[in-house]
Order: structure tokens, then sequence, then C-alpha cells
């Protein structure tokens, strides 16, 4: 059964969050345009659908009219176990650049290591793996 998919609404930046996050996580990067999808509420090469599909998926648009863009507050998207303690130090690298370590990557009191981080795009993540690997 697929898990729930995040579609986040970005303030005109969805073409480079997409692909920021294509190439942290390896995915795929699919993008389409209001253009290209006949849409005339947004500018015509903004995107009006775009997915990642790989060890991470995660949908975005940039948001057209009156729809309100992201605002993350009381909301994590977790990476708890999702690959190699390798691959998850790497990755919350690369989220932290250009935006904000919240809590360090660190082994806790109960064993499991974990960290959470805001990425430049405003997305807050929680990134984890048990041991200290």
């Amino acid at each position: 059964m697929p898990g729930t998919t995040p579609y986040v609404l970005f303030p005109g930046t969805a073409r480079e969050a997409l692909t920021f996050y294509g190439d942290v996580f390896a995915c795929d990067v699919q993008l389409f345009t209001y253009e290209q999808f006949g849409r005339t509420d947004g500018p015509a090469e903004a995107i009006a659908h775009g997915a990642l599909e790989g060890p991470v998926d995660l949908f975005a648009s940039d948001a057209a009219g009156d729809e309100a863009p992201l605002r993350c507050e009381g909301l994590m998207l977790a990476l708890l176990g999702t690959a190699d303690p390798a691959t998850l130090r790497a990755w919350f690298s690369r989220l932290s650049a250009g935006g904000r370590v919240v809590d360090d990557l660190q082994q806790r009191p109960w064993g499991a290591s974990d960290g959470r981080v805001v990425d430049r795009f405003g997305l807050h993540w929680l990134v984890g793996f048990d041991g200290d690997g």
C-alpha cells in the first residue's frame, strides 16, 4: 500500500526546489508548466505540477491565484530510517546548505541518531536512524 506523499505549494520557487531535492535525494524530477497544462491562472513558465520519484517522493507546484504558498509550522517531513546512515548524514548536510540546522544530527540517549533542519525553501526535515551509524 502506497504511503502519503506531501504536495507543497511554493511561492514561485517550485522548479528550483524540486531540482534541488532531486539532486539531494538522487531522484527523477518531472516538471510541467502552467502553459503545458493549459492553465492561465499564473505565469506560463510557472510549475503547475512537479514530482520527485525515487527514495523520497514529493509533489509540488507554484501557488496560483489565491492559493497560499508554503508556510511550514508544526510539521516535519520525517526521513527516519529511509536509507543507510551514511546516506542520511549526506542528506542532512545537503539539506542544511543555505538552510538552518534546528538540532544537529547526533546520537540520542535512547540510542538512535537524529537531527532537524529547515532547508532553504522552508521545509522542515527530521533525519534519523538507529544507532550512531
